[in-house]
Order: structure tokens, then sequence, then C-alpha cells
């Protein structure tokens, strides 16, 4: 009987049963993540047709005395309104029903962590602003917004620190509640924190003391943090409270986020 000879390379078929990388399971867990939020509706009506919409209305409508350059007060409030959208209330919304249908469940009982988990998540809501920002810096381009070399770089800084805030908010929230809690309470947060937000239009008007507990609120210390950075100089204040509200929101996300 003649010898049979192999199509393949001697250990083609070798088994090899070492555990992924780090980078490679965190590059997959984001892949995945981030095909989920393009494919949701919701969500794009979320980060997308929401701001864009408050962009141009808030710019071209007569509203409110925001001076001459008005749009360049607009666009800083509607970045801020994109990743609270993103970040908070879309990535609550989406792992409290993640949990509540068992997908989450399934997924820890794979080998990948807890953090590749978060981390995933975090990358892609990360990426989804990063093109929110460019496609709303264009619009705000388009409707007579000049904003500075440094006040840009300046302003990517704090937005990347804002959505690693609500991102670590909305993971806290949807991984602990259930997915009808979450619904409720993430949707009436957004409201209560946008405006909030909204008194960076107003900020020169308000009392001191207002001031101050507004910018004690994530979103508060985001709008007047980028307001701040697009002209160039730093909120120190408000990156203090953002980057103090992730610590503690990143750190209890990681110690109570459940599955199930």
């Amino acid at each position: 009987m003649s010898e049979t000879t192999s199509r393949f390379l001697p250990g083609t078929f070798t088994p090899d049963p070492r555990p992924a990388s780090r980078t490679t399971m965190l590059t997959a867990q984001t892949g995945l993540e981030l095909k989920l939020l393009l494919r949701n509706g919701e969500q794009l009506l979320l980060t997308m047709f929401i701001p864009i919409t408050l962009l141009i209305g808030l710019s071209l409508l007569p509203f409110g005395d925001l001076g001459e350059h008005r749009v360049d007060r607009i666009v800083p409030m509607v970045m801020m309104t994109a990743v609270m959208s993103t970040a908070f209330t879309g990535q609550a919304i989406a792992v409290g029903f993640d949990r509540r249908y068992g997908a989450l469940k399934r997924l820890g009982a794979t080998p990948l962590p807890r953090w590749g988990v978060i981390a995933g998540k975090c990358a892609a809501v990360l990426i989804v602003v990063v093109l929110q920002a460019i496609l709303l810096g264009a619009i705000g381009v388009a409707l007579g917004w000049r904003p500075g070399i440094g006040g840009l770089a300046l302003g990517a800084l704090v937005i990347a620190l804002g959505t690693a805030t609500f991102a670590a908010m909305g993971l806290l929230l949807g991984g602990t509640l259930k997915a009808e809690v979450v619904l409720a309470l993430a949707n009436i947060l957004w409201f209560i924190m946008l405006g909030i937000a909204s008194l960076v239009l107003v900020g020169d008007t308000l009392p001191t003391a207002l001031t101050v507990i507004a910018r004690l609120i994530p979103s508060g210390a985001l709008a007047f943090a980028l307001d701040t950075a697009l002209t160039g100089s730093v909120d120190w204040f408000g990156v203090a409270v953002l980057a103090a509200w992730g610590v503690v929101c990143g750190w209890l996300a990681t110690r109570l986020f459940r599955f199930h």
C-alpha cells in the first residue's frame, strides 16, 4: 500500500490551547460592540440625529442672547449632549437590556474577563464619539464656527475625558439595575443633566453659587470645560470634577457589574 501524502504542512492542526492575548480579546470585543452600536436605530437617533438637529436649530433660530457668534456657544453644548447621549444614556440602556435577554450572561461564561467587557464597550463608545465630533465639527464650520488649532486639541482631550466618565456612569447604571429601571432612570437623568448643562449658555448671568453647583454635575462640568477648552484655555475645576466622577463610577462598575 502506498504512503498517504498530506496536503497540509506538519503542525497545521496542532492544538494550541493558550488563551488569546489581552490585546486580541480587547480588539475583538471592541469590534463587536462597535457593530452593535452602529446597527441600532435607537442609538443612531441619540448619537447622530438629535445632536445634529440641535446644532442646526439652535444656531439658526433666534433663541436667547448668545452674542454675535452664537454658534461658538452652541457647538460645545451640542457636543456635550452627544457625548452624554452615546456614552451614558445609550450605553446604560443597551447594557441593561443585554443583561435582561441573557446576552451578557453568555458573554460572562467565556474567558473574556469583566474588565474586557467594560473596556470593549468604552472603546467602542469612544470611537463613535470621535465620529460624532468630526461630523458635528464639520457642520459647525459650515455654520460659521472657527476654532483655533490649540482649542481643538484641548477640546479633544476634554471630550475623551468626558466620554470615559459618562461611559463609566452608564456601565454602572446598566450593569447593576433592572432593564426597566435603567430605561426610565437613564432618560430622566439625561433630561436633568441636559438642563443643568444648558446653564453654560447663560452662565454669565447666574449667581456664583448656582454656577458652582452646576459645575459639580458631570454634564455641567463637561459643558463648562469644553466651552473653555475650545477657546484655548483649561478649566481645571471641570477636569478635576470629571476625573473624580469617572474614577468613582469606574471603580464601582468593575466591582458591582453583573452579567445577569
